[in-house]
């Protein structure tokens, strides 16, 4: 049994988790067993997705002192609870579409992402479409480069016809 402080301590340490962490889902993994279970936690530290079970009610006091609104979240604090967290925002979801090719589980109960609530096994679809940050820049990357690439390629192929126009041009006006 935990003293008051010890539960203190890890109220405290799961609100700090939460202010830190931009990508949150809660998960439902009970009836998983160990076996597979630690094949779970293999494949989201193999993608750097942390993944810690934690008791319903510490968690809602941590929701609670967070400097985040997770009020619409609390309602899925039942049964059994884990934490998945990443730095992205489909990294998570792709692991539990992947993983549930072999289990019917982990259920999704909600998720966090950059101040957005997905409540919901229902969501995962969506949460796996999600872009990363840096697929996002990449692709905006790529429309601010294409234009500039259609002006340098047309100015190239059409070298020869400006310098025919500008040399036709400055023998009719000799």
């Amino acid at each position: 049994m935990r003293t008051r402080e010890q539960k203190a301590q890890l109220i405290k340490e799961l609100t700090e988790v939460l202010s830190d962490n931009n990508v949150i889902y809660l998960v439902d993994v009970l009836g998983l067993n160990a076996g597979t279970t630690s094949a779970l936690r293999r494949a989201c530290f193999n993608s750097n997705v942390k993944f810690q079970v934690v008791k319903n009610t510490m968690l809602e006091q941590a929701m609670e002192k967070s400097d985040k609104d997770f009020s619409e979240m609390s309602e899925t604090l039942v049964g059994n609870t884990a934490l998945m967290l990443s730095d992205t925002g489909n990294m998570p979801a792709k692991i539990i579409k992947d993983f549930r090719k072999k289990s019917e589980k982990p259920y999704l109960k909600g998720a966090w992402i950059e101040e957005s609530i997905y409540l919901g096994d229902d969501q995962l679809a969506t949460l796996v479409s999600i872009k990363s940050k840096e697929e996002l820049l990449g692709e905006l990357i790529g429309l601010l480069q294409s234009p500039a690439k259609n002006v340098i390629s047309a100015l190239k192929s059409g070298g020869g016809k400006l310098a025919g126009i500008i040399k036709t041009l400055s023998e009719k006006t000799e």
